[in-house]
Formats: structure tokens, sequence, C-alpha cells
């Protein structure tokens, strides 16, 4: 099979009507947009989601407006999972210092948050901003420590 031998299916692809091509056409005349009105005329009908002088639907939802239910005070973490851990040796320390280095955040100026996916196969001593629970317990089952650092 070629390129020049493929087709869309039969019936899949329907022509566009062509309208205003006379009243026997079925769509002359008006073209389908009846007598008067605004959307008979040239670049006439009304902008999206208009409601017919009714408040507008996005207008009536708090989150799409600014503030609404997203905290204005949230701190966003630079996240790590545990399976990215696994190029520490044993006994090493997990700081932000050591994870910038091997290149594992994407933001630097973030405070650091331990995720729980993956295995921690050999003791570490994290000292990070905030580590999920499952975490907390996968690191010290392997004889590691979790110490916080406070977020300045």
């Amino acid at each position: 099979m070629q390129l020049h031998d493929l087709k869309p299916n039969e019936g899949s692809k329907k022509s566009r009507k062509r309208v205003g091509r006379g009243h026997a056409s079925g769509s002359g005349k008006t073209s389908g947009r009846g007598i008067k009105g605004q959307n008979s005329r040239n670049g006439g009908g009304v902008r999206l989601y208009h409601m017919g002088g009714n408040l507008p639907f996005y207008r009536k939802l708090p989150f799409l407006r600014g503030e609404g239910f997203s905290p204005l005070n949230r701190v966003r973490y630079a996240e790590v999972n545990l399976d990215a851990l696994h190029g520490f040796a044993a006994g090493a320390e997990v700081t932000p210092e050591a994870l910038a280095a091997a290149g594992l955040l994407k933001d630097k100026n973030r405070p650091i948050k331990i995720l729980g996916r993956g295995d921690v196969h050999v003791a570490l001593k994290v000292k990070v901003h905030k580590v999920t629970d499952g975490a907390r317990q996968k690191i010290e089952e392997a004889g590691g420590s979790v110490e916080l650092i406070a977020m300045s």
C-alpha cells in the first residue's frame, strides 16, 4: 500500500452545502438564515457563552475568575519520588543541595517533598522540608532516617 492508494471510507466525507445559489437549490436567497434579525446579517450573532442578558454561566463559577477555591498562600513543592534516590550510596545525606547536584529538581527555589513511589534498598539520611507517611516508612524500614527542615 502506498500513500496515493489511501482514501477515506465510503460515506465518511460529505461535501459542504453551497448556499445562496438560487431558490431551486433549496438554500438560495436568504441561504438558510431566515428573513430578518441579528443572525441573518453579515457579521451578526452574539459572542460565545452569551445567555441573552442573563449572567453568563462562566461568571457564576468562582474558580474561573481568579481566586475561587485556590488558596492564595498555597505552598508548591518540588516533588521527588523514592525511586529517584537509587543513585545515592548507603549512608549518604539526601539534602536539597545533594538533590540539586544530582539533577533531580526542576525548580531549586521550591521546598522539597519526598513521595513514596518506588523502594529504597540502602540506608539514607534524608533532610528535606516534607515527607509523605509512606515514604518515611520505607526509608526507616531500609535503616535510614528522616529529618524535616523548617521552611524559610
